[in-house]
């Protein structure tokens, strides 16, 4: 598709600096733009590129912006990082939604589809499954029985989503994630560990993203919750029984163990691990690889593992860094002292 300048000025409420005509006919980063393409600058650290960019169009945070005239056209805006993002959506949009059931797919006649639904070639849908207008279920997708899915929903190739278990509405499942497999639960026995049937299920509310290659468990009675906005990285273990409030952030290869409650608007960092039957709280920040084994309350930010608050983290590495020094000097005042005695 192609765009003017000045088409692509009144999609984001900009002022055009240059070429109200400029063709665009796609995008790049800004260090290596290319004749006819479209950028964006959202700091002040890229600025040069307006002299040097090839970039036909880019959009500019307008507090960065110094001059009336620069190489390429410019479109300022208030947030240029929030208006790519609006194009983006936009052209995401314009592209079209996939609707119809391909050959190849199998749905249950219990099964109930909304309007305008898309299933794709070879996913399987059970007995009593609902599906809610304007979803995409792409090919090879198993849902299983009494599943119920939202509105305008999208279920990438190789998702599993287990039986009874519950999507809302604007919800993302990105490729080969399983949600709803059985939580860890094993009792010891003499005879070995005996599995626990695990009979609940795990709700995912509104506007939440999965990315690929996740797993979360279904509870073993109840739920296992992702609250309202959440969204999580590739590559993350979520077990049986966690509650998730809304709007948080869970980087790649996270580990949460069972029953772990977890507030609204915490931030998680990668390769995390998290014990079980813990609370996090509210506006929470866990450095990537810390090792959470006990309760954090609201607004810390805890680094290490075990985790301790960031600032007594970063004050204890200080001496461990110099922890062969410290033990040098300790022993040599030692040796001073057994001198001094047998003198």
């Amino acid at each position: 598709m192609e765009f003017t300048a000045s088409q692509i000025a009144g999609f984001i409420d900009g002022k055009i600096i240059g070429d109200g005509n400029a063709l665009i006919t796609g995008v790049s980063p800004i260090e290596g733009g290319e004749t006819g393409h479209l950028s964006f600058i959202a700091q002040d650290r890229f600025i040069p590129y307006l002299e040097t960019s090839k970039c036909s169009v880019i959009i500019v945070s307008e507090n960065l912006l110094s001059k009336d005239t620069y190489v390429p056209t410019v479109i300022a805006v208030k947030d240029a990082y929030l208006s790519f993002q609006i194009l983006m959506n936009l052209y995401q949009e314009m592209q079209g939604r996939k609707s119809g059931i391909e050959d190849g797919s199998s749905i249950h006649e219990t099964a109930v589809l909304g309007e305008n639904v898309y299933i794709g070639t070879f996913t399987y849908i059970s007995e009593k499954a609902k599906i809610g207008e304007g979803t995409q279920i792409y090919p090879q997708v198993y849902i299983g029985k009494g599943v119920k899915i939202g509105k305008n929903c999208k279920i990438d190739s190789g998702a599993r989503i287990y039986d009874y278990c519950i999507i809302g509405d604007n919800c993302i499942v990105h490729s080969n994630t399983v949600i709803g497999g059985d939580g860890f639960g094993f009792q010891p026995t003499p005879e070995g560990f005996k599995k626990i049937p695990q009979l609940g299920n795990v709700i995912i509310e509104d506007d939440v993203e999965i990315g690929s290659n996740c797993s979360i468990d279904r509870a073993t009675i109840g739920s296992t919750i992702i609250g309202k906005g959440t969204k999580i990285d590739n590559l993350i273990q979520i077990a049986h029984n966690v509650k998730i409030g809304q709007n948080n952030v869970i980087a790649a290869q996270a580990g949460i163990a069972g029953s772990t409650t977890i507030g609204d608007w915490n931030q998680i960092g990668g390769q995390v691990g998290i014990v079980g039957h813990i609370k996090i709280g509210n506006q929470v920040r866990i450095q990537a690889q810390s090792g959470v084994n006990t309760h954090v309350n609201d607004k810390d930010t805890v680094y290490g593992s075990p985790a301790i608050t960031y600032n007594d983290y970063l004050r204890s590495y200080v001496h461990f860094r110099n922890l062969p020094e410290i033990v040098k000097r300790i022993n040599n005042l030692e040796n001073t002292s057994k001198d001094k005695t047998n003198e």
